[in-house]
């Protein structure tokens, strides 16, 4: 077995994909019209270079199958997909999505950062081309009004109380309740939107634990040594910590160079399951808990996706990130399937009406509120087991039991 795949065949079964082509069958008998190859355009914008540029990549590997997937399903629509680096800066999405426009893409998909996607949702309304959010978290994405825009993305609040909610099975299923925690967060925009949220959410959540203290650092930090040892000097027995790749390792190096052992919970935030997380902490970065908006790996579509991905991208985790990157081009292709057209106007009218039941992610049917959200996302508790994040609530999508709280830094389970 792949040791970076926990989605794999084995687990899934053939029957899922057989499976598949069951129920991708209704939809082409509906729609049994022809769409010629290539006729959506669709302009990607990730940082595909930067501080983001790792999972910009991990975000476009999702694309890059998405017609194979599409095809696998008998979804009858191929799509033209074109990337633009966004360099990991605001302003450079903004001019990316305005020369993808004037090259005449129909729709705009991105960019997992939520300044960037902000940014370029800017455009998209000012030239009334729809843009469809793979990732990105920041309220004001569906908050601002936009008509031009969907999300098929949790918002912060969205994943906060999805996290937290998923916190109390994890203490339900263990046996191993917190009674007080330290909260320790990056100030970028997602971070940000995070703690807002948890400040305003948490008096109303009813969690078994005091929060004792927040703690934020800078984006662009080389060091978190003091913030950690701050964190540690308030005794809490629960870390959260809401990081991206780079410091999310800094906080696990100085966790462990200061002997410190809270339980520890990513409740919602990049990183932490990421490859290059992975590899990076090694043994200390096993059994690691994050509650994140997940695959369901006992999807037939997903094992349609992880097939395609295992065989292009051998090398590389298959994660979140190629999930949701994958289920926004679903949705374009299913929404240009509706409207028969490439214009906007009719584009944006199907987006708005889509529901689709067939799809990777953990949750309910893809369908948006009046705001453009999608508020059938569901989250998992993700640990990292074996060199691999896997499933381990819901029971329903589980693949492995959870084990919290986690070793010791030392302890001989960790290898």
């Amino acid at each position: 077995m792949n040791k970076k795949m926990h989605l794999t065949r084995r687990h899934i079964g053939r029957a899922a994909l057989a499976g598949a082509t069951l129920m991708g069958a209704p939809l082409p008998l509906r729609h049994a019209f022809a769409q010629s190859a290539g006729d959506l355009k669709i302009a990607l914008l990730l940082p595909t270079s930067g501080g983001q540029a790792q999972i910009g990549q991990a975000c476009k590997r999702g694309a890059d199958v998405a017609n194979a997937v599409l095809a696998d399903m008998k979804i009858p629509a191929k799509l033209d997909i074109v990337t633009y680096d966004t360099e990991t800066k605001a302003d450079v999405a903004r001019t990316q999505a305005e020369k993808a426009i004037a090259a005449g893409a129909h729709a705009l998909v991105g960019a997992f950062d939520s300044g960037q996607t902000i940014a370029i949702a800017q455009v998209a309304e000012q030239k009334g081309v729809p843009l469809i959010v793979n990732i990105a978290a920041a309220p004001p994405l569906t908050e601002s009004g936009y008509k031009f825009i969907v999300r098929n993305f949790p918002t912060a609040p969205m994943l906060l109380s999805g996290g937290f909610m998923m916190q109390k099975e994890v203490f339900k299923a263990s046996g191993a309740t917190p009674k007080t925690a330290v909260l320790l967060s990056v100030n970028d925009t997602f971070g940000t939107a995070m703690v807002g949220g948890i400040k305003a959410m948490f008096p109303k959540l009813g969690m078994p634990y005091e929060l004792v203290d927040v703690i934020t650092y800078d984006a662009a930090a080389k060091d978190l040594s003091v913030e950690v040892a701050k964190a540690k000097a308030t005794k809490a027995e629960l870390l959260m910590m809401v990081s991206r790749l780079t410091d999310g390792k800094l906080i696990i190096q100085e966790l462990v160079k200061q002997r410190w052992e809270p339980m520890l919970i990513n409740p919602g935030a990049p990183g932490t399951y990421e490859e290059d997380f992975i590899k990076t902490t090694g043994k200390y970065g096993e059994y690691l808990l994050s509650m994140e908006p997940w695959m369901d790996p006992k999807s037939a579509m997903t094992a349609s996706l992880e097939k395609h991905h295992v065989a292009q991208f051998p090398k590389d985790q298959f994660d979140l990130d190629a999930g949701f990157t994958f289920e926004a081009m679903l949705i374009a292709a299913q929404a240009w399937i509706a409207a028969k057209s490439t214009k906007a106007d009719a584009l944006m009218d199907a987006l708005r009406k889509v529901k689709i039941d067939q799809h990777v992610m953990i949750g309910g049917p893809i369908q948006f509120d009046a705001k453009g959200q999608n508020v059938n996302i569901g989250v998992a508790a993700l640990q990292n087991l074996k060199r691999a994040p896997t499933v381990v609530l819901p029971q329903a999508s589980a693949m492995a039991p959870l084990v919290f709280p986690q070793p010791g830094w030392n302890d001989k389970r960790r290898t």
